[in-house]
């Protein structure tokens, strides 16, 4: 007969089922495998909602298989022989999107800088990765590993960290492979300005400007729009058609500003990174392969914001190439940009056409004990190639001037350049001696240095500017070659110069 002490004795608890991970992330069409552990075979696997996952049991491994069928959250419920049971949260989602192994791009440079090839790196990758609706790509110059300068005919590889994100989706987290070629082609003038103005004020989608890029006539590409408040927000897409057989080469030199609500800044930036680019030759090459198309640019423009671009673009090799400029919905999708080449028409009539003058040079000589000099900007309207309104303010167009400072008094002499807007509210940008030189905006008929120099005696000093009118900016201004007056020096506190 038992004791007493023996009957009372408590029965063992079980030890609980484990499942590792204790939670699935299980991607659509994939399955992910669980490890179930302390169990008592035969298993079991019930799915509460079979249409998000499905779910099986290998019996000798003790292994949990789950298959996501479609997006969302449910809940799989592993039991054993004794009874026991464990839930086991799931979430089943898409990939954010695909990250591109590897990335091939041709550069043009003389030299490309570290600045430049982050940044056509960065654009690159960024376009060769595949993306769900709403992901985003987290890839930034900052983040291409790549220092100095990239001289013609050279080559870099490395690899680019790359992260995909979306609200609902799973990141994908990875690197793409990218080789950047330099290759070595020549500067040019192009023959022509396209300026794309009209509408300036955005009220409807459709085709903005339509041309053909002829080989051997490059020429400049000039945008600039306005989607007001209450639009719909949109995009710009300028898409590039080879209706020929024949694959071809274009050299694109790229730069933009905005969107911004700020119609001065969007042409400002837009113009001080062209001014850099075109005077390195820095750009890309985009082969068109036969009966193609390509986006050779897209830019956001939300309602209420600006956008400005400049481009420089010629066919190195094979036939003409179209080009469409169209305005379209932010959700729609960029490779369906064409919609056909009635251009849009507006009762606000501004600057849409082919201009013959891209580019002003100009060289002289200044005695400083002569009258000032003043070299005009912005003051040739220039005629349109094709029917609509002449360009005022010669925007887009690349001035470039030598002058030659002579001193023929006994003692040096300091002078000085200033900026003088005649028109209105002006930012500007010069390549001066090869330096960069920024102003912020000014107002009309203001004068302030944007250099200064000392002459020797018997001695002369050689200054070269480059400098385009900027969108956004109300022209004509002036530069002035005067002795120097003792202002505000540029870049001092007080100078809107830097």
């Amino acid at each position: 007969m038992p004791s007493a002490s023996a009957a009372a004795s408590p029965t063992p608890t079980p030890p609980p089922i484990t499942v590792q991970p204790q939670a699935a992330s299980v991607p659509v069409g994939t399955a992910v495998n669980l490890t179930v552990g302390s169990a008592i075979v035969p298993l079991s696997a019930a799915v509460r909602d079979p249409s998000i996952a499905s779910a099986a049991i290998d019996q000798p491994s003790q292994r949990l298989s789950i298959i996501g069928k479609s997006p969302g959250a449910t809940i799989v419920t592993v039991s054993d022989a004794r009874g026991l049971r464990v839930d086991v949260p799931v979430r089943v989602a898409y990939y954010a999107g695909t990250i591109a192994p590897y990335v091939k791009l041709e550069v043009t440079g003389d030299p490309a800088s570290s600045d430049f090839v982050r940044e056509q790196v960065a654009r690159a990758v960024q376009s060769a990765a595949g993306l769900r609706p709403g992901a985003q790509v987290l890839v930034t110059p900052d983040d291409v590993p790549f220092q100095g300068s990239l001289d013609q005919d050279d080559v870099a590889a490395f690899n680019v960290p790359v992260l995909i994100q979306a609200k609902d989706d799973f990141e994908v987290d990875g690197a793409t492979h990218v080789e950047v070629r330099n290759v070595a082609v020549p500067r040019i003038s192009p023959d022509s300005l396209m300026v794309s103005d009209y509408p300036e004020r955005l009220t409807e989608n459709g085709t903005l400007f339509t041309a053909d890029l002829r080989v051997q006539q490059p020429s400049r590409f000039l945008y600039f729009h306005y989607n007001p408040p209450g639009q719909p927000d949109r995009r710009i897409v300028l898409r590039a058609q080879n209706l020929s057989r024949e694959p071809s080469i274009v050299q694109v030199i790229s730069d933009r500003g905005g969107p911004s609500t700020n119609e001065m800044e969007a042409g400002h930036v837009a113009t001080k990174r062209f001014l850099v680019d075109v005077e390195q030759n820095q750009g890309r090459l985009l082969t068109l392969d036969g009966n193609t198309s390509v986006n050779i640019a897209q830019q956001d423009l939300p309602a209420g914001s600006i956008v400005c671009s400049l481009l420089q673009l010629r066919v190195l090799s094979g036939g003409n190439v179209h080009l469409t400029l169209v305005a379209q919905d932010a959700s729609a999708d960029p490779s369906d940009a064409i919609a056909g080449n009635e251009l849009l028409e507006s009762a606000h009539k501004h600057a849409r056409g082919i201009y013959p003058i891209a580019e002003f040079h100009f060289a002289t000589l200044w005695r400083v004990d002569g009258d000032y000099l003043e070299l005009p900007i912005g003051e040739l309207p220039l005629p349109n190639d094709l029917q609509g309104q002449a360009l005022s303010g010669d925007y887009g167009v690349l001035q470039s001037f030598v002058v030659n400072v002579e001193n023929p008094l006994p003692t040096p002499q300091a002078v000085a350049i200033y900026e003088n807007p005649r028109g209105g509210h002006a930012t500007g940008t010069y390549i001066i001696d090869g330096v960069l030189v920024q102003s912020h905006q000014v107002p009309p008929f203001s004068r302030y240095k944007v250099r200064q120099y000392v002459v020797p005696a018997h001695g002369f000093v050689r200054v070269t500017i480059a400098t385009m009118p900027e969108a956004g900016s109300s022209l004509p201004l002036r530069l002035i070659f005067a002795p120097d007056d003792g202002s505000v020096a540029p870049s001092a506190p007080g100078s809107p110069i830097y």
